[in-house]
């Protein structure tokens, strides 16, 4: 039997256009696959968790009856989640601006602000190894904080000032350009005059001069 060479060259395009087309379908069930089987794990997992809510843990001692008086610890907790669940979570998570103090802002607020649960706890580190913000510049110089994330953070940062009248030396060592000696002087001329009334008067120490003052200006207030 003769076939002829266009008949051949269209049952090869039509088997052609048949294997593509069932490819294309092949690929596009596996994604759909894909879809339901991760909605559905998400779905188990979920269910599984504890509510979505958070919730507040109140603690009290011992000797006080659960009626009596109020709590002497509120503590916030989020609602533990299963791993999937989480990465779920922070794939849809709102990024939000709110007022922080970045010394003090917990790992869930840094979220909150945008940053992601490696670079908040990165903060974390940085601090618990002895370091601190003192002003907003030192927070845009974090190698976790993005130039962009900085700008529209800035106008929320909140470092509150150090109150000269209530730190202890321990807090003025910490001011840049103070030192032991200082901190200790600073400490016994305020016990001297009975508090600092204007952070000039911090002038009155011996040695203390206008280059130490204008080094933490910006740092200190009196209350």
């Amino acid at each position: 039997m003769i076939v002829a060479k266009g008949t051949d060259q269209k049952n090869s395009s039509a088997v052609f256009k048949v294997g593509a087309i069932a490819l294309t379908f092949m690929i596009l069930g596996f994604q759909v696959a894909l879809f339901v089987h991760r909605a559905a794990v998400l779905r188990i997992e979920a269910n599984r968790d504890a509510p979505d809510t958070v919730y507040v843990y109140v603690e009290r001692p011992v000797e006080m009856p659960a009626a009596a008086g109020k709590a002497v610890a509120v503590e916030h907790r989020d609602a533990v989640h299963s791993e999937i669940v989480k990465e779920v979570r922070r794939e849809r998570r709102k990024v939000e601006s709110f007022r922080f103090n970045p010394n003090t802002a917990g790992l869930a607020d840094l979220q909150r602000l945008g940053f992601s649960e490696k670079q908040a706890q990165a903060i974390v580190n940085y601090r618990l190894k002895g370091g601190r913000f003192r002003r907003k510049s030192d927070f845009a110089k974090s190698f976790v904080v993005a130039d962009s994330v900085f700008a529209r953070l800035e106008p929320y940062i909140d470092i509150p000032l150090l109150d000269i009248n209530s730190a202890d030396s321990a807090a003025f060592d910490a001011l840049p350009g103070i030192g032991p000696y200082f901190a200790s002087q600073m400490v016994s001329y305020r016990e001297k005059v009975g508090g600092y009334t204007s952070v000039d008067q911090l002038m009155d120490i011996p040695r203390f001069d206008e280059e130490r003052l204008e080094g933490i200006r910006d740092l200190i207030e009196v209350r």
